[in-house]
């Protein structure tokens, strides 16, 4: 029975765990039971974990640490949607507690686990039960207990494992939606896949060597699944940083603190600082609280508000320039100090201008259309299709802009753009557009001789005015919300809502339009896909024009996959 494992051993553990994962990613995929084309939570974690294992294969390392450290920057870099996200904070943590290890025991291992979960939970600060973080979470608690009571590696990944399939099985009495369906987690079943893979190579039952993964999982759709609160506005503006107490402080009482007392909230830190962004109504309690964690060090607050009524009384607003220098040099030579230069060979734009903005989208005719309202960098992406961190900081950093707003436009896209954040020198700002038509309406409303608070809030306003239906099809049969859906039915949404299935468009139309009266639209928007002749557009809109015959309608060819239509109600 093995005791510890030293860097090849875990090379081949995350290896098979990967291999593992390939071959049920489809498996894992038909867990969803949204009947919409995403979901697909396997495709989306095996996608991240290729992303590992092309890094790990034909390279050698001399540590436990060397490998965890390779896989967690590998992971951040090539995660794809919440669930690719939230497995590569897991691993980060780990690769935390493993740093300086030559090898690893049961001990080391399991306290590793452990961090990884604090990690993935304080990235998600309204974390839900029955979701992968509750698996990962009652797994790992249970393998630091039996390491804790003198259990091999071995029995100690064999306790997660017992234990992370009876929390795997109760996740569909946790989540209303899993029950009705009768499944369990995708997201925890992906957990699950990897971590027995890792217990079975630990026990050399299987070999990298030996598991196909020749129909690699980036040939596959990428489809999305998972929830982003959308994060509303306080009044004050507030970043400090801290100089730690200790390595190991434990920050995660302060940002449940922050998280009751603000929103935009990010933490970041390393073992000698941590860094603040809050907006907030009382930052002089925030410093306060945070104090108590270390010295502080450096603090920026600005009044959002008085900003922008600045600004639209004609007046310059007042800002600390200075400090957000200093701040901006600090970070600078901590992304320096932490990323390797040659990842993007040295192509980080440099800023002409003080915004830009990036955009995700798919289809021609909607990059067409981001170019010319002014986006500076398009990533191609979108549902069934999204792209990995590392795909979003490529193009941020090649945006010639001090700041850059990211518009994901898809809830599945902004945790992995969020995680540029602390990747780059440039500063970036994720707007939380859910649909490709609130990121037109935000990317409308950016006014580049405004003060940054006031170009955020115009665009959160803009985001907010937009309604967005959806018109695709039924991915397979279900039964959701009462409604009996068959699969290949043209399937509606509205604002992320599903009304119903129908089998003929001219029906699902007038049922859109129905539901439109209550909005009362000034304009609406059709824009068609690739899969839509301009005829049946232009048929369409006329059936909606007859609804609203006051409004103001277009039709636009945006040549999208996967909806036949967007439509946005304003």
């Amino acid at each position: 029975m093995r005791e510890y494992i030293d860097a090849a051993a875990f090379k081949e553990m995350i290896l098979c765990a990967y291999a593992a994962l390939h071959a049920n990613s489809q498996a894992i995929n038909e867990l969803n039971v949204f009947p919409v084309p995403d979901g697909d939570t396997g495709t989306n974690m095996c996608l991240t974990m290729s992303n590992a294992a092309t890094m790990l294969q034909g390279s050698d390392f001399d540590t436990v640490a060397d490998v965890s450290n390779a896989v967690a920057s590998a992971l951040l870099r090539g995660a794809r949607g919440n669930s690719g996200v939230i497995l590569s904070l897991l691993f980060r943590g780990i690769a935390r507690r493993l740093k300086g290890l030559e090898t690893a025991g049961a001990l080391e291992f399991t306290g590793a686990m452990n961090d990884g979960v604090e990690a993935a939970y304080k990235a998600v600060m309204k974390p839900a039960e029955g979701t992968i973080l509750t698996v990962s979470r009652l797994a790992s608690a249970a393998a630091e207990k039996a390491a804790k009571n003198d259990q091999s590696l071995e029995e100690s990944l064999a306790a997660a494992i017992e234990a992370g399939e009876q929390a795997l099985a109760d996740t569909v009495n946790q989540n209303p939606v899993l029950k009705k369906a009768g499944v369990i987690d995708a997201g925890g079943k992906g957990y699950m896949t990897i971590l027995t893979a890792i217990l079975r190579s630990l026990r050399g039952e299987i070999r990298s060597a030996d598991m196909d993964t020749s129909e690699t999982a980036a040939e596959s759709e990428s489809w999305g699944e998972g929830d982003v609160d959308v994060p509303t506005v306080n009044v004050f503006d507030t970043v400090y940083i801290v100089r730690k107490k200790s390595p190991d402080v434990d920050l995660m009482p302060l940002r449940r603190y922050l998280d009751s007392i603000g929103d935009s909230l990010v933490v970041s830190d390393d073992d000698e600082i941590f860094k603040v962004h809050v907006h907030t109504d009382i930052p002089g309690d925030a410093l306060t609280e945070s104090q108590k964690y270390g010295t502080l060090e450096l603090a920026k607050i600005e009044n959002m508000r008085s900003q922008a009524e600045a600004i639209l009384a004609g007046r310059k607003a007042q800002s600390t320039d200075d400090l957000e220098a200093v701040e901006k040099e600090l970070k600078a030579m901590e992304n320096a100090a932490e990323a390797p230069a040659e990842e993007y060979d040295g192509l980080v734009a440099e800023a002409e201008k003080r915004y830009g903005v990036v955009t995700v989208c798919a289809g021609e005719g909607m990059a067409n259309l981001f170019r010319e309202l002014g986006a500076d960098g398009i990533v191609t992406g979108g549902q069934t299709m999204n792209p990995s961190t590392d795909d979003i900081l490529k193009v941020i950093n090649h945006t010639p802009a001090e700041t850059v707003f990211v518009l994901p436009n898809n809830k599945n896209i902004t945790m992995a753009a969020e995680q540029c954040i602390p990747l780059t020198e440039k500063k970036v700002i994720v707007m939380p557009t859910r649909t490709v038509p609130q990121g037109v309406s935000a990317l409308l409303n950016l006014d580049p001789d405004a003060d940054e608070a006031q170009v955020v809030s115009d665009m959160s306003d803009a985001i907010g005015r937009v309604h967005t239906a959806m018109v695709t099809y039924a991915a397979r049969d279900s039964v959701f919300d009462g409604h009996d859906i068959k699969a290949g039915e043209y399937l509606a949404l509205l604002d992320g809502a599903l009304l119903n299935s129908y089998p003929g468009m001219d029906a699902l139309i007038d049922a859109l339009g129905t539901a439109f009266e209550e909005l009362d639209p000034e304009f609406i928007t059709l824009y068609y896909g690739c899969d839509v002749t301009a005829d049946e557009a232009e048929h369409v809109g006329n059936l909606l024009s007859t609804h609203f015959p006051e409004s103001e309608l277009s039709v636009v060819d945006g040549g999208q996959p996967v909806y036949y239509y967007m439509i946005s109600v304003e």
